[in-house]
């Protein structure tokens, strides 16, 4: 299975930006469609974004559109997640998964086959 390193988590005052990688193992990263996750303390895991394995469609939450920009590089086998305008609401572990294959609706929100080990991302006020 393929093994996922996120990083990039830190602290960042409200208005502030980040940019998180999620690097993966092996050399068939390109077969994989990628999301982000994140999970505040107290609640359950959210999806944040998606994006496909040739790159040509991405997919947001509500609540990061326009603030969050999801991309990839399979050359260097990583995937992006640039967070603008970043909000205390925001604060949370980020998670990136990896998924093969599976639609229907909502397809980006499941499925995932792989996790990395998270990265904390703390907005402040």
């Amino acid at each position: 299975q393929v093994q996922l390193v996120e990083s990039g988590g830190g602290l960042v005052q409200t208005g502030g930006s980040l940019r998180l990688s999620c690097a993966a193992s092996g050399r068939t990263f390109g077969s994989y469609d990628m999301g982000w996750f994140r999970q505040a303390p107290g609640k359950e895991r959210e999806f944040v974004s998606a994006i496909t394995w040739r790159g040509d469609s991405t997919y947001y939450a509500d609540s990061v559109k326009g603030r969050f920009t999801i991309s990839r590089d399979n050359a260097k086998n990583t995937v992006y997640l640039q967070m603008n305008s970043l909000k205390p609401e925001d604060t949370a572990v980020y998670y990136c998964g990896a998924r093969s294959r599976g639609g229907g609706s909502r397809w980006y929100e499941y499925g995932y086959d792989a996790w990395g080990q998270g990265t904390q991302v703390t907005v402040s006020s």
